[in-house]
């Protein structure tokens, strides 16, 4: 007696779950990152600069508005705090881990002199800072 002969399929159900989760994964992390930065800092111009083109993930966004407060995330934070916090993150990061001060145009000099000496003071040299190339409207 001969067995009915079975149909061959593809189940597509876990690869179509795998991709729904993908999509919600790049949502929520896409959501996050625009929440960390603060939009009222306005940044000074730099048409000629070079534009970010490859981002390290590892990267730590350090924001002083125009009053001298200093923030990550928006979490403001005094100076003794921001040095203790980029120490941490070289221990455990390593001295490569890229900084970007995102100061406001109307920032002073020796508020965003603080953030550079706590990063020099944590060992980090891989700071930069962001500007825009285009006013923004």
């Amino acid at each position: 007696m001969k067995k009915p002969r079975e149909e061959g399929g593809v189940n597509m159900t876990p690869m179509i779950d795998v991709v729904f989760q993908l999509i919600i994964f790049f949502v929520c992390t896409a959501v996050l990152e625009q929440q960390s930065i603060d939009e009222s800092i306005r940044l000074s111009m730099s048409p000629h600069g070079p534009a970010v083109e490859k981002k390290d993930p590892r990267e730590v966004v350090v924001e002083v508005d125009e009053r001298g407060r200093i923030s990550i995330a928006r979490n403001h934070m005094n100076e003794a705090f921001l040095r203790n916090l980029l120490r941490n993150i070289v221990v455990n990061h390593g001295q490569t881990t890229p900084v970007i001060i995102r100061a406001a145009g109307g920032a002073k000099h020796e508020d965003v002199r603080k953030v550079m000496d706590a990063c020099a003071y944590a060992g980090l040299w891989k700071v930069s800072f962001a500007a825009t190339k285009e006013v923004a409207k």
